[in-house]
This record gives structure tokens, sequence and C-alpha cells, in this order.
């Protein structure tokens, strides 16, 4: 499939059906993820695949607010990745932040590898959804995260019915600028 199709056809499902996904799939999504870029080839992000429906139950219940409508799809998902990052790596320079960050680089490695895995998902026919509104602590607490690491985002994976329609984006012409802020790329 077209990169440039799976970008903009690419939605967010919340809707899954029960259908397995072979595990041959989901190592071929997380192996895309692998290849994302990175601090310095840093690699920070590590993966867990989860299928068992009680962990499934116990990392939906840590989903704010309890009226988020992605707890239903943690929990009917057949698959959950749930994507975490060593903290203190990227971004750093001899054990110092070297960014403006803060030492919070590794946020934006976990984004394009996260960003990575729904693409994949959705060249093999598979729904994601970025799940981000979670308690962090409670969720690296029900998947026995070390010390070190941050859980960055939780996306349930499966097959889906229905594709939602896309969600109204702005124009072009109203977010680019050429050379400097407030001069127009592109005129309408």
């Amino acid at each position: 499939m077209d990169i440039i199709k799976v970008i903009k056809e690419r939605r967010s499902i919340r809707k899954y059906k029960k259908d397995a996904v072979p595990d041959e799939i989901v190592a071929d999504i997380i192996d895309a993820a692998r290849v994302a870029p990175s601090w310095a080839n840093t690699q920070v992000c590590q993966y867990i695949v989860i299928k068992n429906q009680k962990i499934k139950e116990l990392l939906s219940e840590t989903l704010i607010p309890a009226t988020n409508p992605a707890r239903a799809a943690v929990v009917e998902a057949p698959v959950i990745i749930c994507l975490f990052a060593k903290r203190g790596v990227s971004g750093f320079y001899k054990g110092t932040p070297s960014t403006d960050k803060e030492g919070y680089w590794f946020m934006f490695d976990a984004g394009i590898a996260m960003e990575h895995i729904v693409l994949a998902a959705w060249s093999f026919g598979l729904g994601t959804v970025h799940v981000g509104n979670f308690d962090a602590k409670k969720a690296e607490g029900v998947l026995n995260i070390p010390e070190g690491f941050s859980m960055v985002g939780i996306t349930p994976l499966g097959y889906f019915d229905e594709i939602p329609k896309q969600p109204s984006r702005k124009k072009l012409e109203e977010i680019t600028h050429l050379d400097s802020f407030g001069q127009p790329f592109l005129k309408s």
C-alpha cells in the first residue's frame, strides 16, 4: 500500500472484531516501530504485546477519565500494544540533557515509534487508536515496567468493520508559512 495513502486514510478505531491477529503480523508491525528513528540511534522504546484478558481489563482501569471511550477498546481488541521508553538516554549527552526539552526527548522518539505502529497496522487492514490519557504509574505497575522506564502509549489492535469518516482538518494554507511565521507559503 502506498505510504501517502496509508497516512491519509488511517483513522482511529475504537470497535474491534474478536478475530485473532496472527503473531507474525504483530511482529511485523512492531518491527516497523523498531526501525523508527531515534535520538542518536538510542532506540529507547520497548513494547509489550498483551493478549491476556485480565491484564487488558486492569490496563483499561488506568485510563482517565472513567468515561474514556478507549476503555472498551482496550478490553475488547484482541491485541494491545504498550510502548514504554527508557528515560535519561534520548536527548542526553554524557548524562546531561542536551536540548531545552529537559530530558523528555524520549517522548518524541516514542511518538515516532507509535506512529510507525499505527501506520503499519493500517497497511495490514488493522485498526488502532493512540491512547495517551492514562495513569502511567498505575499502568507501569500492572505491566511490571522497571525503574528508569516510562509508559508512553497504548494502542488496541484488531480488525474492524467500520471506518469512521475523516474529521475536519485545517487547510494547508492555514498551517504553512514561508521563511517566518505569518508569511504565506501557499495562497488560497
